[in-house]
């Protein structure tokens, strides 16, 4: 339920970028809305390395 609540959060990046107190925010930002979609990237080539060398291995 609570990931269900996650996904229809609306995050609007623009008014958070207006209110921001310094550029260093901005940056901030810009890695917080970045860093999910690299953990799954990097998630998902780990699951494939292993896959593609258990197989190998057999």
């Amino acid at each position: 339920m609570s990931l269900l609540i996650t996904l229809l959060q609306d995050v609007n990046i623009d008014e958070k970028l207006k209110n921001a107190p310094d550029n260093a925010y901005s940056i901030g930002v810009f890695i917080g809305t970045l860093l999910p979609f690299v953990v799954l990237v990097i998630i998902a080539f780990l699951i494939y390395r292993y896959n593609k060398n258990r197989f190998k291995d057999e």
